[in-house]
């Protein structure tokens, strides 16, 4: 359903004339048309194409198929591509204000993670323009639980277990658990699950879904350990070279593609959980003593992060606590 803004600027758009020259952009994204972001970003192109009345038209290459992720971010930060999405902790070691979603067990629900995006987005788009980008719009995974092929009932059962790593943060929960961090991407998985390559890995249930984890684990605990995010992002140059009405237009469809995608990220998680049920993966919360251990290692992580990101990190989070 289309919104009021929406549809009021796509008449002015229309109403600017068919004069104008059309812009075609090129926007690669990580994960295949079946995710739910990709579905996001796909109606979002549409959205586009519709509310500057064709003057803007954006060609959506999905799951890697024109840049790998971890070569996006800079394929729009050289201007190889005017438009793309990525993993916001995927950038944590350029700076550790991208990590921010994704430190363990600080925003551990919808709404906390809400809170934390309206405290730290200045922060990101900050940096983001410091390097001649600006951001669109932002949404989250459903929160990321523990899979694992045999039962863990306690930290030990991690110790020395090959495990995925997918940023700086995985990459550093998986050494205080005692696990080996190995780098493996979405369409990886199930190969290096195959090849035991990893053996255990926190991630969604969107992921654990679209990459058949029952296929090679058994027990998924719902550990609500953070809501990480992936981030629509723009060469300002490309922007400020389209049309005024056209500008408007795209980010009235950035705002409504960002409304959309909280909704379908919550939708997500119950669906997606339940599929993992359905097809015999043991979904349960972790046991007392396991919540207790990942509790440790959040506090941990936190101070850590805070540590890396400097008064920044600490304003951040001093203003998400302040508005729980």
């Amino acid at each position: 359903m289309r919104k009021t803004l929406l549809a009021a600027t796509a008449a002015i758009a229309v109403s600017a004339g068919s004069a104008a020259a059309q812009t075609t952009w090129d926007m690669p994204t990580p994960y295949a048309d079946s995710i739910f972001h990709t579905a996001n970003i796909i109606q979002f192109a549409e959205d586009v194409a519709e509310v500057t009345g064709g003057e803007l038209t954006i060609t959506v290459h999905s799951a890697g198929s024109l840049y790998a992720h971890p070569d996006i971010f800079d394929a729009v930060l050289t201007q190889q591509v005017e438009i793309g999405e990525v993993l916001i902790s995927l950038l944590a070691n350029e700076d550790a204000i991208y990590g921010v979603d994704s430190v363990p067990f600080l925003a551990t629900s919808y709404d906390d993670a809400r809170v934390l995006w309206e405290v730290s987005r200045p922060y990101v788009e900050a940096r983001l323009e410091a390097e001649g980008m600006m951001l669109l719009f932002a949404v989250p995974w459903p929160a990321q639980g523990l899979y694992t092929a045999n039962p863990a009932e306690d930290m030990s059962a991690m110790s020395g277990v090959p495990f995925r790593a997918y940023n700086a943060a995985t990459a550093r929960i998986a050494e205080l658990l005692g696990a080996v961090p190995t780098q493996v991407e979405v369409p990886e998985i199930p190969q290096a699950f195959a090849t035991g390559i990893v053996e255990a890995m926190i991630t969604s249930p969107s992921t654990g879904v679209s990459s058949s984890a029952w296929d090679f684990v058994d027990y998924y605990y719902d550990t609500q350990a953070w809501l990480p995010k992936n981030m629509v992002i723009v060469s300002i140059d490309a922007f400020e070279s389209l049309p005024e009405t056209v500008q408007e237009g795209l980010l009235a469809a950035a705002a409504e593609a960002e409304t959309r995608g909280w909704e379908m990220s919550e939708a997500e998680a119950a669906e997606k959980t339940q599929i993992l049920v359905d097809n015999g993966i043991q979904v349960s919360a972790p046991s007392e003593t396991l919540s207790g251990q990942l509790a440790e290692i959040g506090a941990t992580m936190t101070q850590e992060w805070i540590d890396n990101a400097g008064e920044d990190g600490a304003a951040i989070v001093d203003a998400f606590r302040a508005a729980q």
